[in-house]
């Protein structure tokens, strides 16, 4: 079984918390979307937000962690999120997973994801090396070609002994506690090192969405974007990850307060 891990931020750390509950709407439709019906979905939430969407493999998880010792506050965001995966990672072994899978509350994933782990459960995993980068109302969708990984964070798809869960969970630790699960792109290499090497999913796993106003890290070279990858919206990108457009003026009142 593929258990989907979510941190949600909250309400108090949203410009738009109306426009963080429609991203994550459409991305719990996307992990509710897989052809496979062996999965779940663990939501780490500071306040469950009020969906039109229901489905019963979902999981909220209501924490009220201390506040992150921080100044910075990318670095205070990055802690909540590392917080957060590491809750829903402790949570998820009541499933028995064989894997699981962080995810960022706004993007979506291929319908494929569950399908694949439960025909190859003995792999240590996978990392997303292709992918695609959609920014809301375009009609067009870019490829990534190849390190989607070191560019979104949900990525990774690990055995669940590989997650490198503490002993004793801590969740009122400052940001190195919680690295591994922050740092997607670094994943690959420090498995490796440990002789646990994950390969790259064979096909494009998920679609980094950018320039909401809401992303933790807003950085400009993630909002670059080549025309010869390029690809029309069709219909088959949109079933398959569940994508479909939101509502334009609240993005844009969130870009505006960024």
């Amino acid at each position: 079984m593929l258990v989907f891990v979510v941190p949600l931020k909250s309400p108090q750390a949203s410009k738009s918390w109306q426009l963080v509950t429609q991203l994550f709407e459409r991305c719990v439709k996307s992990l509710c979307n897989q052809t496979s019906p062996n999965y779940k979905v663990i939501v780490v939430c500071n306040e469950r937000p009020r969906l039109k969407f229901h489905h019963p493999n979902i999981t909220y998880i209501e924490v009220d962690f201390p506040p992150a010792n921080e100044l910075d506050p990318i670095c205070i965001g990055h802690t909540d999120k590392g917080r957060k995966i590491l809750k829903g990672l402790v949570h998820a072994q009541k499933f028995s997973p064989s894997h699981t899978m962080a995810v960022d509350a706004d993007d979506c994933v291929s319908k494929h994801l569950a399908e694949f782990v439960d025909k190859n459960q003995n792999c240590d995993g996978w990392f997303i090396n292709k992918g695609y980068k959609y920014q809301n109302g375009s009609d067009v969708i870019y490829v990534k070609r190849r390190n989607f990984y070191k560019m979104c964070g949900t990525c990774n798809i690990l055995k669940y002994d590989l997650n490198q869960l503490p002993e004793n969970p801590e969740y009122n630790r400052g940001y190195g506690y919680y690295k591994f699960y922050i740092d997607h792109e670094k994943v690959r290499e420090t498995l490796t090192q440990k002789g646990n090497g994950i390969k790259p999913l064979p096909f494009r796993g998920a679609v980094y969405i950018v320039a909401t106003g809401e992303n933790l890290y807003y950085g400009s070279t993630k909002l670059t974007f080549n025309l010869l990858n390029r690809k029309f919206l069709n219909q088959s990108i949109q079933e398959e990850f569940s994508l479909y457009p939101l509502n334009k003026n609240l993005v844009t009142e969130a870009l505006s307060l960024r």
